[in-house]
């Protein structure tokens, strides 16, 4: 089952994103990694979701999309094209996981992560 396990918001400002969110809700901020700012929203005994701040690339310049953990991120690539969605960043491998982008039929930005 793929569970909502972060969000991004994207921005051509990500600085001024990143002084907005942590000024009106208090959110902790860690220090950018690749115009990336990992946040952290609350108590993590508490229900929510962390996520993070980055600078939007030209594929999506602003906005927000949610991420999604899978069991198999190519699984899902080929599941999701054969349900109408578009990859708009193929699959990108980090130390820790594997991460695409994924635009569903409706026209909603979904990140998709395979732990290691």
């Amino acid at each position: 089952m793929g569970r909502v396990v972060g969000f991004e918001l994207s921005s051509q400002e990500p600085e001024k994103a990143v002084a907005f969110y942590v000024n009106v809700f208090g959110w902790q901020v860690a220090e950018p990694q690749w115009d990336y700012w990992e946040v952290q929203t609350g108590d993590n005994q508490l229900p929510g979701i962390n996520g993070g701040i980055g600078k939007g690339p030209h594929d999506f310049p602003h906005g927000s999309r949610i991420q999604i953990e899978v069991d198999s991120i190519d699984d899902t690539i080929s599941m999701a094209k054969k349900q109408g969605a578009m990859v708009v960043r193929e699959k990108m491998e980090f130390e820790n996981f594997y991460l695409a982008y994924l635009v569903d039929p409706v026209g909603n930005g979904v990140g998709i992560i395979e732990k290691k």
